[in-house]
């Protein structure tokens, strides 16, 4: 399929006896939007942080564009430039300011010179309304705005797609909206999405496909409407039932 993005082929991944994930495959199209929803320990996060290889199943394929990026000849850096990845935690560099949070991989990486870096960030404040912190450190962010940044930081490096592993768990309950709301501009723009999160009415509203993660599969894969109206399984049934409020 020539709109292919990514594509995954009987992924496993163990820890010791513990299967994490068991002959996952996939295929997601360019401009998707992904969410994945499941139980705690379904293996969603260990899915996500396979597909840049921050774990290394033991077995399967995953072919971005084409390429397969488990083949060790491949260049893991710059594929992971192409694919950006928000984490639970922001992973911001605390000795940095925010400016230069933004600018470091793009400069690092020579994707773009330090004036360009600096141009784009700016833009990408002030599109988030955050451009009087670029002089500012993480630890005077409040973490929404840390959450915030990240995904900026991510956008930056002009990515072709973005994982998200549980954004806003880690967010009081007033910051999520603003997080959230800049997902979906993103999500506006085009940009191909991979996200892991808890937020129902997230994945409702912005996900073309949504994927049901039991027990290390994929056990139900369809749109929203699919997997939120008619669940076709007792175990989603239940999953559903415990996390939307009635």
């Amino acid at each position: 399929m020539t709109d292919s993005c990514i594509s995954v082929k009987d992924l496993s991944i163990s820890f010791g006896s513990l299967h994490i994930l068991k002959n996952v495959s996939l295929e997601i199209q360019k401009g998707e939007k992904i969410v994945i929803i499941g139980p705690s320990g379904a293996g969603k996060s260990t899915f996500l942080r396979c597909l840049n290889r921050l774990e290394e199943p033991q077995s399967g394929h995953i072919f971005f564009d084409g390429e397969d990026i488990l083949d060790k000849k491949n260049d893991i850096n710059h594929i992971r430039s192409r694919m950006g990845m928000v984490f639970q935690h922001f992973n911001l560099f605390p000795h940095l300011t925010v400016l230069q949070n933004i600018t470091l991989a793009p400069v690092t990486q020579k994707i773009l010179t330090k004036e360009q870096a600096n141009e784009k960030a700016m833009e990408l404040l002030a599109r988030i309304g955050l451009s009087d912190k670029a002089k500012s450190y993480p630890s005077q962010l409040s973490g929404g705005q840390k959450q915030r940044i990240a995904i900026v930081r991510s956008l930056a490096m002009n990515p072709e797609v973005l994982l998200f592993d549980e954004p806003t768990s880690a967010l009081d309950p007033e910051m999520v909206g603003e997080v959230l709301q800049l997902m979906k501009d993103v999500a506006s723009d085009g940009m191909t999405m991979v996200v892991v999160t808890h937020e129902m009415g997230f994945a409702r509203e912005v996900a073309t496909r949504v994927l049901f993660m039991d027990g290390g599969n994929i056990a139900e894969d369809g749109s929203p409407q699919e997997i939120f109206t008619t669940p076709k399984s007792p175990r989603l049934q239940q999953f559903l039932s415990a996390v939307i409020a009635k």
